[in-house]
């Protein structure tokens, strides 16, 4: 057999796979990722702290920056559980434009030359397009009803 029929033959295989489980598989790790960095803010130990505290001013740091991570935890969880999904979305796109802000009020953080080169925190920032993105595909889901025993 040639590398052609083998990859012919595995090749629906891989993609009927990722299919049915990478929706799934994309909430999930949404979830994850808001739980972890949300949980180090209340922590003290998040990376991001710094960014927060020099970017929202306007509000005691040691009021909002744990707030913040509730509500990204919020997130999180509501990612988790399937009836929490339309509350994790709202929350997830009410916080998402905050998270620009950085770029606007603090570019010299953010950029080594302004407007492609990014520093670690811009990046930090950009990445936030990806998550906007997942949760679009996620939230893209929720009128979905078992599917052969699939939730979507």
């Amino acid at each position: 057999m040639d590398w052609t029929a083998k990859f012919e033959k595995i090749d629906p295989l891989i993609s009927g796979w990722m299919d049915r489980h990478g929706t799934l598989l994309l909430r999930f790790s949404l979830a994850v990722v808001f739980i972890w960095f949300g949980a180090l803010k209340p922590l003290g130990v998040s990376p991001a702290e710094e960014l927060v505290k020099r970017t929202v001013y306007w509000f005691s740091p040691d009021l909002f920056v744990p707030i913040l991570g509730l509500w990204e935890v919020a997130i999180g969880v509501g990612l988790l559980f399937r009836p929490l999904l339309r509350v994790a979305l709202l929350l997830l796109f009410l916080q998402m434009p905050g998270t620009v802000l950085p770029l606007i009020l603090l570019p010299d953080v953010c950029f080594t030359q302004f407007p492609f080169g990014l520093t670690l925190e811009g990046q930090y920032i950009i990445k936030n397009l990806i998550l906007i993105s997942a949760a679009i595909v996620v939230g893209g889901t929720v009128r979905m009803k078992a599917d052969g025993g699939r939730w979507m």
